[in-house]
């Protein structure tokens, strides 16, 4: 009889009755650096954490050194420290490996024999960042959670879900059939007929995945479906808050520059590549802050106009005092390697990713059609003529806008995407939304101003966009709505 402990610290026993026991094996988490320090300490290093060692001694030096190099299991630990220090110094191994486990530093790989199962790759660190062990409810079936992703990563599938700090490794592509079985539902059974192992050794997997919380008992897949607050949250949407604020996960986030070495920055100014183009004229910024009113009063009066008057549409000379109030800008040098610039809202970093392209269909002195407006150079660039694109996004903005007639403008905010995403990670999208917000609101507060009609739209229809603008949505996707149009009579006051 044989007993090998985990990383929790129980023992699984093997015999010959039972058959072959899940084996264990260590290896120091992949984002993490083993620094050797000349004072004799070693250092783990990941992103911004540090995990000092003062003083670790020869068999545990050599421990993290075999940590760092591979997978190892607690049989071969005892023998790299036997062989070094002599059996004494087997615990005092053992119990640094355990802490790593504990606090994260160190990824686990449970296999039967020679035959790897899967792999347990905490994605948090520090004291506490491991789930709570959890065991399997023998006859009990569980269900793949809502939650989880699988996504190809370091050549296997990797099941994560935002709510563990643990993510499991499938290093044996039958354990991606469990998963798909675990839809509708999983017990011991159907794991050990997949994988083709022992009921014990089905156990062992089922308990592991119920620990990661990548499978859930059938209660709490109802409460992930029917309860509060988890009913709440879409798949998509809880990822992206998870991965773009950090405590619960060691992902890189903030402005890493991670693509600095690989393409070169874009520039701050939209690139043009020809075409007709409008000269915008310059507003008169001291005359017409002389006339607006006050900031508390355009706060107050702020709200969503759906009439347009059609019998008086905008003119260019409006729009463009609209544009170039909510939208101008300017370049203010460099920072980090990139362009920055100006604008009259804050923008992250001041890269400035935002672009508006009015869709106009009713406009003095403008041709119906979409267009540019180049901020630095204060102009409208022609990007389309009227086209059945332009119809269906006309036809989207005036029902999501609850609107009785076709709006006169629509402003399409769009983000140049590889601007944002060459300095920040793992927060570019959860920025660009929080930029269109801030423009959002600048654009109510300059059209109250101004005595237009200003509503912002929950959705747009960027299929129909992409269409009209000829641009590629994974290089400039359009990200925000905003109408804008002249105040028809019943609808002047809030």
């Amino acid at each position: 009889m044989t007993a090998v402990a985990d990383a929790t610290g129980r023992c699984t026993v093997s015999t010959a009755l039972t058959g072959p026991a899940v084996q264990d094996l260590y290896r120091l988490r992949r984002d993490a650096e083993l620094v050797l320090d000349e004072d004799g300490a070693a250092t783990l290093r990941q992103g911004r954490f540090r995990l000092r060692l003062e003083q670790p001694g020869m068999s545990r030096r050599a421990l993290l050194l075999r940590l760092g190099a591979g997978w190892v299991s607690d049989v071969e630990v005892g023998r790299l420290v036997s062989s070094l220090e002599g059996e004494t110094r087997v615990l005092p191994a053992q119990l640094l490996l355990r802490r790593l486990l504990s606090h994260s530093w160190v990824e686990r790989r449970a296999q039967v024999a020679d035959r790897p199962l899967l792999e347990l790759l905490p994605t948090g660190l520090g004291r506490g960042s491991l789930p709570e062990t959890r065991r399997h409810v023998p006859g009990a079936r569980y269900r793949l959670s809502r939650f989880v992703a699988l996504q190809h990563e370091r050549d296997m599938l990797v099941a994560t879900s935002p709510l563990s700090t643990l993510a499991v490794g499938c290093v044996d592509a039958a354990l991606g059939a469990v998963l798909a079985a675990a839809v509708q539902g999983v017990g011991p059974e159907t794991v050990a007929r997949s994988l083709a192992v022992p009921p014990e050794v089905a156990g062992r997997v089922l308990d592991e995945l119920v620990t990661a919380r990548i499978l859930v008992t059938a209660a709490e897949y109802a409460a992930e479906v029917e309860d509060a607050p988890l009913a709440y949250w879409s798949p998509e949407e809880l990822r992206l808050h998870h991965r773009s604020r950090v405590g619960r996960h060691t992902m890189p986030v903030g402005g890493t520059y991670r693509l600095r070495d690989r393409f070169p920055p874009q520039p701050l100014p939209r690139p043009y590549e020809g075409g007709r183009t409008i000269e915008l004229p310059l507003p008169d910024l001291a005359t017409i802050a002389k006339a607006d009113p006050s900031f508390s009063q355009v706060v107050a009066a702020r709200h969503s106009v759906r009439r347009h008057d059609d019998t008086a549409p905008p003119t260019l000379d409006r729009l463009a005092e609209f544009l170039h109030r909510v939208q101008h800008g300017t370049l203010a040098g460099e920072s980090g390697g990139q362009q920055v610039g100006h604008r009259p809202y804050p923008g992250g970093g001041g890269i400035y990713e935002l672009e508006l392209y009015p869709l106009v269909r009713r406009c003095a002195d403008l041709d119906p059609g979409l267009y540019h407006y180049d901020s630095t150079g204060h102009r409208l660039e022609a990007v389309a003529g009227w086209a059945p694109a332009a119809d269906r996004l006309l036809g989207y903005a005036r029902a999501a806008g609850a609107m009785a007639g076709p709006p006169q403008v629509v402003l399409v905010v769009t983000a140049r995407v590889q601007r944002l995403m060459w300095k920040y990670e793992g927060m570019s999208y959860a920025m660009i939304l929080k930029d269109a917000g801030v423009l959002t609101h600048q654009m109510y507060l300059v059209a109250t101003a101004m005595g237009l009609a200003p509503c912002a739209l929950g959705a747009g229809d960027s299929h129909a966009f992409a269409e009209l603008s000829g641009l590629d949505p994974l290089v400039e996707p359009s990200v925000a709505d905003f109408l804008l149009g002249t105040v028809a009579p019943e609808a002047a006051g809030p």
